[in-house]
Parts: C-alpha cells; structure tokens; sequence
C-alpha cells in the first residue's frame, strides 16, 4: 500500500473533526464531501464560537471565496486557536488574483500564520508570488508554473497545491504532477473548494505534502469513475459524492496517476 492510499483509511479511522471558515456559495458541497471521504465537518460564522471549536478541532480550513471583513475576523480568531493548538491550517486562496482585497488578505494569513498547505488554481498561486495572473473572477485560464509555485512553498513554509489540466504539489523541493480527474470537474461549481476540504481532512492525518497530493489524487479519481456514468453536469456532481463515499484504498493505488517531477 503506497503512502497517498493509506490517507483514505486514516481518514476513516480517525474521522477527524475539521473546521472550515468557508464560501457560502460552496459550503454545503464542502462539508458533503468531508463526510462522504470519513471526516467530520464543523463550520463556524461567530469569532468566539470559531475560536472555542478550533481548540478541539482536528485541522483548519480557511476558504476566501466570498470574503468579507466579519469573515476575516472569524478566520483570525479560528487560526489563533488552531496554531495555539497546533493543528494544520489548510488555506484556500480562491480569487486572490481577481481583487487587491482578496490578495492583500490571503498575504496576511501567510506572513501571520505558519501554514500547512495553501491550494488553488494557477492563476491565484502565481498572484501570491506578485505576478500578474490571468484570472477571470475564481477562474484562472493559467497553467501552474512550477518554479513559482516551489518559491511560494519555501517561503510560506506551506505544501502548495495548482489545480489544472494536470495538477501540481510542491514543498518547494520535490514536487509530483496528479494526471487523475477529467473536464466536466471544471463545469460544476464546488471541486477546488472540495478540494480544500479533502486536503484539510487529510491534514490531520498525515504531513501537508502527503494530504495536498491525497486530496487531488482521490478527488480525481472518484471523477473519473463519476464520469462513466453520469449524463452532465448535475449527475455527475451527485456521482461524484457517491464515488467519493465508496472509494477505496485500493482505487487509489490502483488508479492514481503520480510521477515526480524535478523542481
């Protein structure tokens, strides 16, 4: 059993509880796919409350896809009490390119908190970085630039995870491309949100590297199996839920599409 395979039954045997300060327009599908994959979901809109569960929650996920400044205060509450708990913060950066105010606020998480993976398509990662990037609202029509995304991973400290045509993780010095998921994951609104989940569900089990590549690895793969099925965007989100709540240790090793590629 190869390492990424092995997330999945840690996930289930622990069920970790993960706290997602999120996108409204996602949050159902986020805790969704957090149960079917084994975890369990917990999402806060209160400071205090965000605080309280972040001291017994598992892990963290930070999601700015409809940020506001009551949201950006609840996400300080919830990440001072996770890093003085010492649980992995999962941020995802959605729109940052799009707007000064997202990136300004997505650059003050990174300088305050020691992240453990920050994931998004290439067109919000490359932004982080200070370089211009083509993104149309949450979208980005970019492909991942491994050498920004290393430089962003060594200096947040963070595994970085690029969405795309074929997916990429790096810690800044090794890094590995996830061929597996299919073009109808990008006609539904929702899988770079789950998969922020899936990573932060995956974070308390395993090292950030290990959880960001398990997270699009597994997603990819309960879409690909979806995808035999499904008659268009609306049957394959409700197969995709299914693939993933039945999807074994043994897809993945069976099924995954990994290879190392060279920083």
């Amino acid at each position: 059993m190869n390492r990424y395979s092995q997330v999945l039954d840690a996930v289930r045997k622990k069920k970790p509880l993960v706290l997602q300060i999120t996108n409204t327009v996602t949050v159902n599908d986020c805790a969704n796919i957090t149960i079917c994959f084994g975890a369990s979901p917990v999402m806060s809109d209160d400071p205090d409350d965000a605080a309280e569960l972040a001291g017994r929650a598992d892990s963290l996920l930070l999601n700015i896809g409809t940020v506001n400044a009551k949201q950006i205060e609840i996400m300080h509450s919830a990440a001072d009490s996770a890093e003085d708990s010492a649980i992995p913060i999962v941020l995802d950066p959605v729109g940052a390119g799009a707007s000064a105010f997202r990136r300004e606020t997505v650059c003050g998480f990174m300088k305050k908190y020691q992240l453990s993976v920050i994931r998004g398509n290439a067109g919000e990662l490359h932004s982080l970085t200070g370089r211009d990037a083509c993104v149309r609202g949450v979208e980005s029509d970019e492909s991942a630039d491994l050498s920004l995304c290393a430089a962003l991973a060594l200096e947040s400290g963070a595994a970085v995870a690029a969405s795309g045509a074929a997916d990429l993780v790096t810690d800044g010095k090794s890094a590995v491309e996830i061929a597996n998921g299919i073009p109808m994951m990008g006609k539904i609104c929702g899988t770079g949100c789950m998969a922020g989940s899936t990573a932060a569900s995956a974070a308390a089990v395993a090292s950030p590297f290990d959880a960001a590549v398990f997270s699009h690895c597994a997603l990819g793969i309960a879409g690909e199996k979806a995808s035999l099925y499904a008659k268009g965007p609306g049957t394959f989100k409700q197969a995709l839920f299914d693939e993933v709540f039945s999807l074994t240790a043994a897809d993945i090793e069976t099924y995954a599409k990994i290879r190392e590629v060279k920083v």
